[in-house]
């Protein structure tokens, strides 16, 4: 007798978010600025919404920008900083600033709150991304809601984040959250860009992050961030290959936090792009390293990586693109350039020329080295992203 096999229904957006516990809240500079700088009544509202999600029994972290438009406020006669040091110095003057109006906002509703400052080189050596990963989880143990920001005032330009976008996607893995919500100056997704095109329709539900919607998303800024909706799509891509789903909401939207977790649907929401959720090592090896070179794959090893859960081999690769040493992290590409894993390379870049293609049992014969790995990749410091 064959039996049926009693396959468990996917949730809906709704019901993904009624069921999130652990919710990270990403709030973009444009939501908590006005022209004199920051709105400390905008700050107030979005703190009393967020108190009613942790009276409800959530647990809240965080992510919040601001802290150059709260030193622009102090020092309005530099309100367009230029150069880097600039902008660096006003974070200096605008973060404590930024934290003291969070203090006094959560106070009125008994809820205490954290600094914690980070920088993406800071998250790469595993040691320090463990001992992030450990103070968070020790701050929502006690009740305590981490408030997020880079360290604007020592990161270089090349290795900062991207308005804390990614930063939150990061913060998600650390965190091990349930939910991304992205409180953004524009209300979610759009099929053009509503700043010029005024008949442009808002996209709902985005079952999966393509590369045609990558490719779509435009790179303007908001009105004070680094960030457009390019870099938002690229951290749903980065939440969601995690097995994670994210909302991209406007900020300034009334009540927001609340009615989206009535159930009211608001803004565009992001389905987790697999079944399983990913925390810890896969996840950072995947987003939190700077990719050094790429490897390109035939078929049938995309094949193996993406649907078996299997080991990367030489016999699979069909090219090497990059100088990346033994232990880099490198990227894997299907036959059409698309980003099929992530994951340390056991060979470096001139090594795995010299065996691209070759079966295990020819690669002694290729690389003079005393002991050699049968898999480029090992599926255990590997990410599939499809």
């Amino acid at each position: 007798m064959v039996k049926a096999i009693n396959r468990q229904k996917r949730m809906t957006p709704e019901e993904i978010i009624a069921k999130a516990e652990k919710v990270v809240i990403k709030v973009g500079s444009a939501v908590l600025t006005d022209g004199n700088g920051l709105d400390r009544k905008v700050v107030k509202d979005l703190c009393s919404q967020v108190a009613q999600l942790v009276s409800g029994g959530r647990r809240v972290i965080m992510v919040s920008s601001g802290a150059v438009a709260a030193g622009i406020g102090k020092m309005p006669e530099m309100s367009s900083p230029r150069t880097v040091p600039e902008k660096q110095a006003l974070a200096a003057i605008g973060q404590g600033l930024l934290m003291r109006i969070y203090e006094e906002a959560f106070e009125e509703h008994r809820i205490r709150v954290a600094q914690v400052l980070l920088t993406r080189d800071g998250l790469i050596p595993r040691r320090r991304y463990v001992n992030a990963k450990n103070t968070i989880k020790t701050l929502i143990d006690w009740n305590v809601i981490p408030i997020i920001n880079e360290n604007d005032t020592v990161a270089t330009e090349e290795l900062q984040f991207t308005d804390n976008d990614a930063l939150s996607g990061l913060v998600v893995n650390l965190a091990e959250a349930d939910l991304l919500v992205c409180l953004s100056d524009i209300d979610g997704l759009y099929d053009r860009d509503p700043r010029h095109s005024p008949d442009a329709r808002k996209i709902d539900l985005v079952e999966r992050v393509t590369d045609n919607i990558l490719a779509s998303a435009g790179d303007d800024p908001g009105r004070a961030g680094r960030g457009g909706m390019k870099s938002k799509l690229h951290t749903a891509y980065m939440v969601t290959s995690s097995g994670l789903p994210m909302i991209v909401a406007g900020g300034r939207t009334p009540r927001v936090l609340k009615r989206l977790f009535a159930g009211e649907q608001l803004g565009t929401f992001f389905m987790p792009a697999r079944d399983k959720k990913i925390y810890g090592r896969k996840s950072w090896i995947a987003f939190a390293l700077e990719r050094k070179g790429t490897i390109s794959l035939d078929s049938g090893a995309v094949t193996a990586l993406t649907r078996e859960g299997r080991s990367l081999l030489p016999v699979g690769v069909t090219g090497v693109s990059g100088r990346f040493l033994e232990g880099d992290c490198v990227v894997c590409l299907d036959a059409q350039g698309r980003e099929v894993a992530v994951g340390l390379s056991n060979y470096s870049s001139d090594d795995l020329k010299k065996i691209t293609g070759c079966r295990s049992s020819e690669v002694m014969a290729r690389i003079d080295k005393e002991a050699v790995r049968d898999e480029v990749i090992h599926r255990d410091n590997m990410m599939p992203l499809k």
